[in-house]
């Protein structure tokens, strides 16, 4: 590998710059190493295994702020899903809005009340009347904390001789709070109010 030294100081001279190199490549295999297998262990860390149905499926974590859009979106439709989705029956009446107020701040809870007041429950429980509702569209300003909505959808009542489809606009606030199980999403409904609930089809059955 060398070529024969002539004297003493020629060999060290070569065995040192030889011993540098290995140490110098040692270094550099040493950090590659470990720089991959940082990059590993972190995309390992963002896979995520659930159990479902005795099925183990792949998920992928992500970043809240990539998805915080949708999940405010869904929260949105979550709610008003919760809080207008109705049908004759007290406990099951009860139930879904029960849901929906853990979603909502005061100002649902306040609408609740003039409901129950006004008899509106008990009218759907006397006159069979289900009601649903149906998302067309939700804008949101994220540019402003909280975030400002507006929930566009359409009502359905079917009663017992016809069908009415009302236009319902409402708005209101998305403040940010922690997760849990009544409350997936993290996000709270705030000085939430109905703008507009009309009706714009009636059909005989």
């Amino acid at each position: 590998m060398f070529t024969k030294p002539k004297n003493i100081d020629t060999a060290f001279r070569q065995i040192r710059l030889f011993t540098l190199v290995v140490i110098i490549g040692c270094l550099f295999f040493s950090g590659l190493t470990l720089y991959k297998s940082q990059q590993l262990a972190a995309s390992l860390q963002q896979k995520i295994y659930i159990l479902s149905n005795g099925k183990v499926l792949e998920a992928l974590a992500t970043d809240r702020r990539d998805n915080i859009i949708v999940e405010a979106k869904d929260h949105i439709a979550t709610f008003h899903r919760y809080f207008f989705t109705l049908d004759p029956d007290e406990k099951a009446i009860t139930s879904t809005t029960t849901k929906a107020l853990y979603l909502a701040d005061a100002s649902a809870k306040r609408q609740y009340d003039n409901l129950t007041e006004s008899n509106y429950y008990s009218n759907i429980i006397a006159g069979n009347i289900s009601q649903e509702i149906s998302m067309d569209s939700v804008s949101i300003d994220v540019q402003q904390n909280p975030f400002y909505f507006r929930y566009y959808g359409r009502q359905q009542l079917t009663r017992t001789g016809s069908i009415v489809t009302r236009k319902l606009i409402t708005e209101g606030y998305l403040r940010q709070v922690s997760r849990s199980e009544n409350n997936p999403h993290g996000f709270l409904i705030e000085s939430w109010k109905t703008m507009e609930n009309t009706d714009i089809n009636v059909q005989n059955r």
